[in-house]
């Protein structure tokens, strides 16, 4: 549609160019952070608010909701108001609301600024791409895009360390305080050299229906994935309602939507070869390499008594290589087969998932990082182009949609990977102790040696199988943790073919591409 096709601006340069990329960066790097860095301060929150930890993790699963549900209605917003104005309101309204966050004094309070936090920061992510973008130069479009992927990369790894760091300093009020002022000065920032850039806007009427089976569909799902492992899944009669009305509402949402004059989710991009490969790659992918993320700083602290800092420390080296790469990738992404890159990218991820599921409770700090720093190298190789894959063939008016419903599935991956993963990590460490409690007795020579050395130390009886069941019970987590790094690995090898649907060229932007 030729009608909101922006207008034809000049690339940026120089040092207003660099300010740009600084600010949008450090706004998209604070918003994605508030996903994760809140995670190690909920047993502060929940001593501070008088509520149990488990009413504590609503802090996190607002957030997470409120965001997803606007991810993919970031599209039908900046056509209506304007990218750059959008992304200013919405930068503002997750500063008003992280300073509320942080002044709350009851979980209620909490919760509520939370949603509204999550909601109003929903379009961010997705935005701060087509802004660095359209600002961007054509030759250096993948150095936009490289430095975008390294923000919304790095960001979630650091936030357990910097939430952790925050809390135990100084109080977990500081972990939204900290927001306000990088907030406001990346607004300014952007305001001030964008404001004259605006996008084209075109008023459309409100998809009431599908934007009702939207809120509703992703809010149930993500509920559901939130606190499924915590109520035994579909054991409990409000997941199995929740997943009903998901699987409804998301089913007639494609439907509708399809069929809409004005839709408020545009599916029609699924229409194009490349987005949906890529969008595919990206969502599996996302969900293996979350999951890694997500049980790993879990075992460490349950099996090798990690604090939640070193936990931290020691998922962080995978952001080295990231960091240092993203760049020298973003730099060559014009000369790269971007399938070939991807396909080393997932080689990489899967190797050094395999190494991950080799180690024992034995594992010192030193082998631990090993692996994790070796991943970093996949990171780049990753998310940049995929991204690329992802645009390739896109008009411009048309990346703020294609970013947006790109990084909803991206957050839904993560959701899900978060829920299979522990759910999975669970019910194998059940089975693993199982079967090793079948060999735990006295006509066993290994079981009444290990029960003399107990005996020697002076504990005996009942103590000594309380022992053994403890020892049991840590074998069993450690076992089961190797049994979801292997099934990831599984599924990163899988994952390859699908990458080479995907046809050539993938250039992006401009509307002079074409699909």
């Amino acid at each position: 549609m030729s009608s909101n096709a922006p207008a034809p601006y000049k690339p940026l340069h120089g040092t207003p160019l660099v300010l740009l990329t600084i600010a949008i960066s450090f706004a998209t790097f604070m918003e994605i952070l508030d996903l994760t860095i809140v995670n190690v301060a909920v047993p502060h929150i929940a001593g501070a608010l008088a509520v149990s930890p488990q009413e504590g993790t609503w802090a996190i699963s607002s957030y997470a909701l409120a965001s997803a549900i606007m991810q993919p209605l970031t599209g039908w917003i900046a056509k209506r108001f304007g990218e750059v104005r959008t992304f200013v309101i919405s930068l503002v309204l997750f500063v008003t609301f992280s300073m509320l966050c942080g002044m709350a004094t009851s979980m209620p309070m909490l919760v509520i600024f939370r949603l509204l936090q999550g909601a109003g920061s929903g379009p961010m992510v997705a935005l701060s791409l087509a802004l660095l973008l359209a600002a961007y130069p054509v030759e250096r479009k993948g150095m936009a895009l490289a430095m975008w992927a390294m923000t919304v990369v790095i960001a979630p790894i650091f936030g357990p360390i910097l939430g952790g760091y925050i809390t135990d300093n100084l109080s977990w009020p500081w972990i939204f305080f900290i927001n306000v002022p990088v907030g406001l000065l990346a607004g300014a920032v952007v305001w001030g050299i964008m404001r004259k850039r605006e996008t084209k806007t075109i008023k459309v009427p409100i998809d009431i229906v599908g934007l009702g089976l939207l809120v509703v569909g992703v809010g149930c799902l993500q509920f559901m994935l939130d606190n499924g492992n915590d109520k035994d899944w579909f054991s409990s009669p409000l997941i199995t309602t929740l997943g009903i009305i998901a699987l409804v509402c998301l089913t007639f949402l494609v439907a509708w939507e399809l069929m809409a004059k004005h839709p408020v989710v545009d599916l029609s991009l699924f229409r194009k070869r490349n987005f949906t490969v890529g969008v595919i790659a990206l969502a599996l992918g996302m969900m293996a390499f979350f999951g890694i993320n997500v049980v790993f700083p879990l075992w460490l602290q349950i099996n090798l008594n990690y604090t939640a800092t070193w936990a931290g420390l020691a998922t962080a080296p995978v952001g080295i290589l990231a960091f240092l790469l993203s760049p020298v990738i973003g730099r060559n992404i014009d000369k790269l087969e971007l399938r070939a890159v991807v396909t080393f990218s997932f080689t990489v991820f899967a190797i050094t998932s395999y190494w991950f599921s080799t180690f024992n409770n034995d594992a010192s700090f030193g082998s631990l990082i090993m692996p994790r720093f070796v991943m970093g190298l996949a990171i780049p190789c990753f998310f940049i182009p995929l991204n690329q894959i992802i645009l390739s063939g896109l008009k411009d008016h048309e990346v703020a949609t294609a970013s947006g419903l790109a990084n909803f599935f991206r957050t839904m991956a993560s959701s899900v990977s978060t829920a299979v993963t522990v759910t999975l990590w669970q019910h194998r460490a059940d089975y693993h102790q199982a079967m090793l409690t079948e060999h735990v007795n006295h006509a066993n020579p290994a079981v009444g040696s290990y029960l003399q050395t107990l005996h020697a130390g002076g504990i005996t009886g009942e103590r000594a199988w309380a022992v053994v069941e403890r020892v049991i019970t840590r074998e069993a987590l450690t076992l089961s943790v190797n049994d979801v790094f292997w099934g990831c690995a599984v599924l990163f090898l899988c994952l390859i073919p699908v990458l080479w649907f995907a046809k050539p060229p993938f250039a992006s932007g401009g509307p002079e591409t074409m699909h």
